[in-house]
């Protein structure tokens, strides 16, 4: 069955469920065959936004009233020093 067209929660929500059972079903999403149902339901997560047409960015934070841009701030493992990812 098709992914239903639409942007609610309850749409995407909706094409997210199928997508993982048709995963349980038949070990792939589309044609793609994640190895494990973590990863099948992030690639679900992501085709499902992709469908409705919105984005799994962070939304912009603000650092001393000014906007910084989106970004996130993540800790480096081999130098230990914040970076920005956009």
């Amino acid at each position: 069955m098709p992914l239903k067209k639409g942007s609610s929660q309850k749409t995407i929500s909706g094409n997210i469920g199928e997508m993982v059972r048709k995963y349980k079903d038949t070990g792939s999403i589309g044609t793609s065959k994640p190895k494990s149902k973590t990863k099948a339901v992030k690639q679900a997560v992501a085709i499902a936004l992709s469908t409705a047409g919105k984005s799994n960015k962070p939304k912009e934070m603000k650092k001393d009233g000014k906007v910084q841009g989106p970004f996130m701030e993540v800790l480096r493992k081999d130098a230990k020093v914040k970076t920005k990812i956009y």
